[in-house]
């Protein structure tokens, strides 16, 4: 399944931006280098639902993730110090490729109220951020007993120079931008 998207970049994809922006080199023109997807553990402290919550995150993105600790006590969000507030995951390669298709061609489509996403979303340099209010929209959680729902945040890093350049990436990728 990653083929598609990684065989589409290198056939149609770069010769396109490098004569769009005029690259003489083929390996300038800008890529994905890594997506970063993070989820936070919002109010749950149970042991059990945090167990729950990594193993269906862990299904999404295709690999085991990491726990992320909080660094500071904080009295109104009732933390503590290594108290686990989230989970992370970096994905590159093949992987990053098939989370990628599963994303753009299958979950965001079947997010509620979807109208693409914002150009809003990129920052200077082209890296695009997004969210997912909710982790049912993907097909792994298809048939599987969803007790609670959580969101997810994922980064598309690129190595594009400016915002200009991150936008033509995504768009030639195939990412559903918004005009």
């Amino acid at each position: 399944m990653s083929i598609k998207l990684a065989e589409h970049y290198k056939t149609h994809v770069v010769p396109t931006l490098a004569k769009e922006f005029g690259y003489k080199n083929l390996m300038a023109v800008p890529k994905i280098v890594k997506v970063v997807i993070n989820v936070g553990t919002g109010r749950i402290r149970d042991e059990k639902q945090l167990e729950v919550l990594e193993k269906q995150f862990a299904m999404i993105v295709g690999q085991k993730s990491l726990p992320r600790k909080a660094k500071k006590a904080i009295a109104s969000f009732k933390t503590r110090i290594g108290m686990v507030i989230g989970y992370a995951v970096t994905l590159r390669g093949r992987r990053m490729y098939e989370f990628l298709e599963r994303l753009i061609y299958v979950a965001l489509p079947r997010t509620r109220d979807f109208h693409g996403i914002p150009i809003t979303s990129f920052d200077g340099r082209g890296n695009l951020t997004i969210g997912a209010k909710e982790h049912i929209v993907f097909p792994e959680m298809i048939g599987e007993d969803v007790r609670s729902i959580f969101g997810l945040e994922a980064t598309v890093v690129t190595t594009a120079r400016s915002r200009e350049e991150g936008i033509a990436l995504l768009r030639e990728l195939g990412f559903p931008l918004q005009k």
